[in-house]
């Protein structure tokens, strides 16, 4: 695990390396006509450092990528890479941008970073535990905060949600004091470290979600879907700082 550890840090500096520092980019619209998925020369840089990096050291393994798609699909071990998470913000020049890696085995998220470059703050999570990476090391731990009436809760984008996901998401706003947006991949970040309590997001792709189940399982929450279960292939996702929490949450939603 010592060692794995080491090269997660190891892929973060590669991709800090290509996008810290860099000017505010230009985006291209890879959604075609009608929809807006921004990307930029930036996202494919860190990537395909991030591709180089893996390839050296575990050149058997697969890779999936958000920009570059599947290699080795057949492969045990996959690497989940989203070189910039937060485009939109990226463009716009705001710092809450990550960068998201995962380490998955037979399907399951073992171990993870999301890495904000900008903040100068990498959290990285495996099963079993989590570490924040900010001028030092320390410790990782969800806030453990158990109800709705009490919880700080984000999600990047209203819009974002569709048909009657609109309506549950609101149910589950209007019973916290606190709801912060925007803040894409950041805010389970900031739920691992304990200062926000409850995230809740749809249509995430497996390059979303993947990095962060790690981090914030291995701080000690839950990650699960808005049916209370643990399939995330729909996207549909609910993190929460307690079991306790989580399951008001999924209630609520369904309610």
């Amino acid at each position: 695990m010592s060692d794995l550890l080491r090269f997660l840090r190891e892929l973060s500096e590669a991709a800090r390396a290509v996008t810290l520092g860099a000017s505010v980019p230009v985006a291209d619209n890879k959604a075609g006509e009608g929809a807006y998925d921004p990307v930029t020369e930036l996202d494919r840089a860190a990537e395909r450092v991030l591709r180089a990096t893996i390839e050296a050291r575990f050149p058997e393994d697969g890779i999936e990528g958000e920009e570059y798609g599947v290699t080795r699909s057949e492969a045990a071990r996959r690497w989940v890479l989203d070189p910039i998470d937060g485009t939109r913000a990226l463009i716009c020049g705001l710092p809450s941008w990550t960068t998201l890696v995962a380490l998955v085995e037979d399907g399951e998220p073992v171990a993870g970073f999301i890495d904000s470059p900008v903040l100068g703050e990498l959290a990285i999570g495996w099963q079993g535990g989590a570490v924040l990476h900010a001028g030092g090391e320390r410790p990782l731990r969800v806030s453990g905060c158990r109800t709705l009436a009490d919880a700080r809760l984000a999600t990047t984008d209203v819009y974002l949600f569709n048909g009657d996901e609109v309506d549950a998401f609101s149910r589950v706003r209007n019973q916290v004091p606190v709801t912060r947006y925007g803040l894409d991949a950041l805010a389970y970040a900031k739920l691992a470290a304990g200062s926000i309590d409850l995230v809740i997001e749809s249509g995430l792709k497996t390059h979303d979600w993947s990095a962060l189940v790690p981090v914030v399982r291995g701080a000690g929450g839950v990650v699960g879907n808005w049916q209370g279960g643990t399939d995330l292939s729909t996207g549909s996702i609910v993190a929460a700082a307690s079991d306790q929490l989580f399951e008001q949450a999924v209630r609520t939603l369904a309610a």
